[in-house]
């Protein structure tokens, strides 16, 4: 029997290996399309200027010679001032792309200097790159010149400074003793006052410079040509032809970094040579660049340059550094050129190379050197120390200059170191040197008289010519006369220089006066030779009459004759005489006439004092009368407005009493005020010349009331003054035209105001009336500060201050008020004659003054037009 074998059932697989196949080339092509996409480049975009040198396709952007980026488009930008260059950037470039990247165009440039991007010449212009810092950027401005140093390019990259650039220029090679290690990379303007110039030195040579390297110019040819011969100095011939910088090196130093700066020198010996100093002077003359230092005739510096300041002029020098140990701090410069004189020429071979600068070691060698050094004009006088400095004046330059010489007999024994005008411009002034072996014949009434070139002394029995030498003539010379007193000269004592030994013997006689100097307000009519006189007898004369600008007053100086000394030191006062006196009463008129002399120049009188009334220590003074002067009057003055009548003479007075008088008034050039000038008489002055002394004017006043100050209608307008009572003293017062409200009212008076609509018939004076009898007044009134009533200062006398309080009734009493009614009749109210004529005002008190409703001092009461029946009635016990 045939056996059926049984199905055999088989799982279906749920994955393929055939599916491996898509899945792959699935991946293979994401992974090829991802590469693609990241390996398509970066497009940026760089702005040039121009596209000159720019293909598209074919200038490539390079970075250290490798290949990373090709231009892809050139457009114009929007506003046609360059080209937008599209470059295509390789994908591996990325990390660079960012805001500080700089792109420059490499083309092929020839100077003397050398031949810069020779690898364009064959490649063709390519666009360098060099990377920056910052954020990632797609749009970049390119560089008009290469950047100064590369990233990358080992060495170190140096600035140096210069006045100017001379003939240094990029690429211009820098030497390291004549081998070339680096060159200059770029230059650039610091501001306008300076040149910065980068250097780059090869990293091979980058050790040589150290921090304490100097830089100098080996630009050209130096060509030094002078007396002593030509000296010619030059580096290499490319720097003849493209400029150079060298430099030294010290190997103790440490190395310089990049971004040091130093100073770049125009010569070597200026780069190394000793010791920089500063000269200070007034002005550059006869110096100038490469002026010489000279010791002992030997050449130790130069000067390096010369420049003006706001005090003068400053000049650089630089010693050779063989002798810089020479300079010390107490070392001494001075200008020499050739000296011509009638004597010959000194140092004529200056005439042709210039002046020099002489230079003198001082002693101070461990002390630091200054800041500056002054250059003197002459040599220094090393005896100078030793040597008497007088000063000598005169009224006038007796043909002396600086240079004269001194002579005592003829023989020279100093000379006049200058001439100038005193600081009060009245006298000429001589500072003379004597050597140190004539110092002992100045005594103290020694003086000096200028002598002259030509002296001719004609007379009955000839003619007497005398003649002196050339330097008498031409610069002046002046002879010491010793005197006969053995005492020296005091310290900082001035000498007289007269025209004449006459001269001289005139001025010693005035030595046996005595002076004072009196103070006034004015000249005084007087001047130089005005008469002194002492009961009608000439005892002086006046000296001089100056004005001090400080106190704008008059100086005054006298002289008395010494056989009067006994009667000067007495207690003593001045006054000045007119040339006529009147004196008029009803005995008769008294005429005194002043000597002649005294009516043409002036005089002055001087009158001696009580011992016991007479101020000790007072300072001089010259009054405008005897009766001032014997009273010991202190002057003032007072400034008034233009419009008071005021007059000279008028009087001072305090409660009718002369306290002073007024003896000039004058318009003042604003034409609004006056100034008097007026004197206190002694007794009076220290009680009215206090700060707040009060002074006002006081003239005649006439009313229905009567006439106030009736006296000024004979005597003119006087000044009243109040007395102060402050302890600051014046001399200066503003006066016033009426005196103030409560100037002469008692200080225990009660004072008020009274205030109405209307001024009416009130004026200041106006009584106030208590039962028919005066208690008080009107002390004066003003406006309100509203404009709208008007404020009546009034007092109550002490006696009476207890009849009125706070229920006082005040009301105007002036004139005849009448009442007329149809069925009253006619009502005629009046007051006292006095009211009727002058006003008044009328008071009375409803109740017992107590503490509790006394009036206030400066309290504002409202002045009643009419009085009711009622207050006539109040009659209180007080």
């Amino acid at each position: 029997m045939t056996q059926i074998e049984s199905p055999k059932v088989v799982k279906k697989k749920l994955f393929s290996p055939i599916w491996l196949l898509p899945i792959v080339a699935l991946a293979l092509g994401a992974w090829l399309g991802i590469k693609s996409i990241k390996e398509s480049g970066i497009e940026i975009q760089i702005h040039f200027p121009s596209a000159t040198g720019i293909d598209v396709g074919k200038t490539l952007v390079k970075y250290q010679g490798l290949t990373v980026g090709k231009v892809k488009d050139i457009g114009i930008d929007e506003d046609l001032k360059g080209v937008n260059v599209k470059v295509m950037m390789d994908y591996r470039a990325k990390p660079f792309l960012n805001k500080e990247t700089l792109f420059w165009l490499v083309t092929p440039k020839a100077s003397i200097t050398g031949v810069e991007g020779l690898d364009a010449l064959f490649s063709g212009n390519y666009i360098a790159i060099q990377p920056g810092k910052g954020n990632a950027a797609t749009f970049f401005e390119a560089e008009r010149q290469p950047p100064p140093m590369q990233i990358g390019t080992e060495g170190v990259m140096i600035e140096l400074t210069a006045d100017k650039l001379g003939s240094l220029d990029v690429g211009s090679p820098v030497f390291f003793r004549q081998i070339p290690v680096g060159s200059v990379v770029s230059y650039r303007l610091d501001g306008n006052a300076r040149v910065i110039i980068s250097a780059f030195i090869q990293e091979q040579y980058a050790r040589l410079v150290k921090k304490n390297s100097h830089f100098w110019n080996v630009s050209g040819v130096k060509v030094d040509a002078s007396l002593a011969g030509i000296k010619v100095n030059t580096e290499s011939l490319a720097s003849i032809l493209a400029g150079g910088v060298s430099f030294s090196s010290d190997d103790k130093a440490p190395a310089a970094q990049n971004g040091d700066s130093f100073a770049l020198y125009e010569s070597e010996t200026s780069a190394l040579g000793g010791i920089e100093v500063s000269l200070t002077m007034n002005d550059g003359n006869a110096i100038d660049k490469g002026t010489r230092i000279v010791y002992r005739g030997i050449t130790i510096g130069t000067l390096q340059s010369k420049q003006l300041t706001a005090t003068g002029v400053t000049a650089v020098a630089k010693f050779e550094p063989e002798y810089a140990n020479l300079l010390t701090s107490d070392g001494l410069f001075w200008l020499e050129g050739a000296d011509i004189s009638l004597s010959g020429i000194k140092n004529p071979e200056r005439l042709l190379t210039g002046s020099v600068i002489n230079f003198l070691p001082g002693t101070n060698a461990n002390t630091a050197l200054p800041s500056s050094f002054a250059l003197q004009e002459s040599a220094p006088d090393l005896l100078k120390a030793k040597k008497r400095l007088l000063t000598i004046t005169s009224t006038e330059n007796m043909g002396l200059t600086a240079g004269a010489e001194v002579r005592y007999k003829q023989l020279p024994i100093g000379q006049v170191l200058a001439v100038k005008l005193t600081k009060d411009l009245s006298a000429v002034e001589y500072q003379l040197e004597l050597q140190p072996e004539f110092a002992s014949l100045v005594r103290s009434d020694s003086y000096f008289i200028p002598e002259s070139a030509l002296s001719i002394d004609a007379s009955l029995d000839g003619v007497s010519v005398k003649t002196r030498d050339m330097a008498t003539l031409t610069k002046g010379a002046v002879s010491l006369i010793p005197g006969s007193s053995d005492t020296p000269l005091a310290a900082n004592t001035r000498l007289p220089l007269f025209s004449s030994i006459d001269e001289a013997k005139q001025f010693f006689a005035r030595q046996q006066r005595l002076y004072f100097t009196l103070t006034s307000v004015d000249g005084a009519d007087v001047s130089q030779g005005s008469p002194i006189y002492y009961k009608k007898m000439q005892i002086g004369s006046v000296e001089s009459v100056n004005w001090q600008s400080k106190t704008e007053d008059f100086a005054i100086k006298i002289a008395i004759d010494k056989q009067f000394q006994p009667l000067v030191q007495k207690p003593k006062v001045f006054w000045r005489n007119s040339a006529v006196d009147v004196s008029a009463s009803l005995a008769g008129i008294d005429v005194a006439v002043a000597p002649l002399q005294g009516a043409l120049k002036g005089s002055i009188s001087l009158g001696l004092l009580d011992s016991s009334t007479a101020e000790p220590n007072a300072a001089l003074k010259l009054y405008e009368s005897k009766q001032l002067a014997l009273a010991q009057a202190q002057a003032i003055k007072l400034t008034l407005p233009a419009s008071a009548k005021l007059a000279a003479k008028a009087a001072i007075r305090y409660q009718g009493h002369q306290v002073g008088e007024v003896t000039q008034v004058k318009l003042n050039t604003d034409l609004t005020t006056l100034t008097a000038t007026a004197y206190l008489y002694g007794d009076y002055a220290e009680h009215f010349s206090r700060s707040d002394t009060e002074y006002h004017m006081v003239d005649a006043q006439i009313s229905l009331a009567g006439i106030k100050a009736p006296e000024t209608l004979i005597t003119g307008p006087y000044i009243g003054v109040l007395p102060g009572k402050s302890n600051q003293k014046a001399t200066h017062f503003q006066a016033k035209l009426v005196e103030s409200s409560y100037a002469n009212v008692a200080e225990d008076a009660l004072k008020f105001t009274l205030e109405d609509s209307n001024l009416g018939s009130m004026k200041v004076g106006t009584p106030i009336f208590f039962r028919g009898i005066k208690v008080g007044q009107i002390d004066g009134y003003s406006l309100s500060s509203q404009g709208n009533s008007v404020l009546m200062q009034a007092h109550i006398e002490p006696q009476y201050s207890h009849l009125v309080n706070q229920s006082s009734q005040f009301w105007d009493a002036s004139g005849i008020k009448v009442d007329v009614g149809i069925f009253s009749g006619a009502q005629i109210e009046a007051g006292s004659l006095e009211t009727l004529l002058a006003g008044g005002i009328n008071v009375a008190t409803k109740e017992t003054t107590q503490a509790g409703n006394r009036l206030s001092q400066g309290a504002v009461i409202k002045l009643q037009h009419k009085a009711l029946s009622e207050w006539q009635e109040w009659a209180p016990a007080q």
